[in-house]
């Protein structure tokens, strides 16, 4: 059969974009990426996008740039990367905070649930509800009990208004049905110091900032966040075994701008489920109290979906507003 010259030229013209795409993801990359994180060096995220930046580098025969952009509650790589083209070439550090902030602030420029495509999960790691010695509880239930007791008598510290943390707390106030006085500092470091010296006492930190404290007994850890134990306090109990349903965890994952091609959306993800299978990376995310987060990019779509709506209830019960 000989078909109509216009016919097969019009055949022709829209094969020609899904084959010269298809090239171009194949020869994807062929300069350097950069992998943008929304808090300073050395923190928890930044060490965990500098492990898997590098075993893609590894891999992919390309440098992962990190590029350090804090500000903004995380807000501005975000932004970042979502004004970036959606070649495979930036690329973001997405963290539980991300969907935190899609209901905290009112006025962003983007929308991380439209604009974002997750790629893949790095680590995950609980947060951990801690106490200072002095105060007479060595259980869940037991602080429950001494909150009600006490109603808005006890300082509940967190990392910051809006933070994880802080979310955390509330979500525990709100299912506990207690009252405790919230307390915000610009970081996890300065809370850790108020509630070692006791000025503050209680808190929902991230567990790798608080550990060492907690096996020195200077802290009192009691209980974790996750729906799961963490391998790195065992004996600790998770919220969840005293209020059913209870889940707070921080956790990092790799991102891109929403349009970016799915043959690199799927690449990078194979390459990272890959590194999150090495014992070497698993053994360093573990020394920072977490776990390999592995799934796949639908996963964490839905996981972003999902934590976006469930902060954002807290948040509007709880009238949280950006400072």
């Amino acid at each position: 059969m000989t078909l109509p010259r216009r016919r097969f030229l019009q055949l022709a013209a829209a094969t020609l974009p899904a084959v010269s795409h298809s090239a171009w993801a194949q020869a994807w990359p062929s300069r350097p990426l950069r992998l943008v994180v929304g808090f300073p060096a050395g923190g928890t995220t930044d060490i965990a996008a500098r492990l898997i930046g590098q075993w893609l580098s590894d891999r992919l025969g390309q440098p992962v740039v990190i590029e350090n952009r804090p500000g903004a509650g995380a807000n501005l790589a975000a932004e970042t990367v979502v004004r970036a083209p959606p070649d495979g070439y930036t690329l973001l550090a997405a963290t539980s905070s991300n969907v935190i902030n899609t209901t905290f602030y009112e006025k962003l420029s983007f929308n991380f649930v439209r604009d974002i495509a997750m790629v893949a999960g790095v680590t995950r790691s609980p947060l951990v509800l801690e106490v200072h010695p002095s105060l007479p509880v060595k259980s869940v239930p037991e602080l429950i009990a001494h909150a009600k007791a006490n109603p808005g008598k006890i300082a509940l510290a967190s990392f910051g208004t809006g933070t994880t943390s802080h979310v955390a707390g509330e979500l525990f106030k709100m299912t506990a049905g207690v009252d405790l006085f919230h307390v915000p500092y610009r970081g996890s470091a300065p809370l850790v110091t108020d509630l070692l010296s006791g000025l503050v006492q209680a808190a929902f930190d991230n567990l790798p900032a608080s550990i060492e404290h907690i096996r020195a007994g200077k802290l009192r850890a009691l209980a974790v966040g996750t729906a799961e134990r963490s391998q790195a306090l065992p004996d600790v109990p998770t919220v969840a075994e005293f209020l059913p349903g209870f889940e707070a965890s921080a956790w990092v994952a790799v991102a891109a701008p929403k349009a970016t091609p799915a043959e690199i959306v799927e690449r990078l993800n194979r390459e990272i489920n890959a590194g999150l299978a090495d014992p070497k990376i698993k053994a360093r995310l573990a020394e920072l109290g977490g776990t390999v987060f592995v799934g796949t990019p639908a996963d964490f779509d839905r996981l972003v979906a999902e934590q976006t709506e469930k902060w954002g209830k807290v948040i509007r019960a709880a009238n949280i507003k950006a400072e």
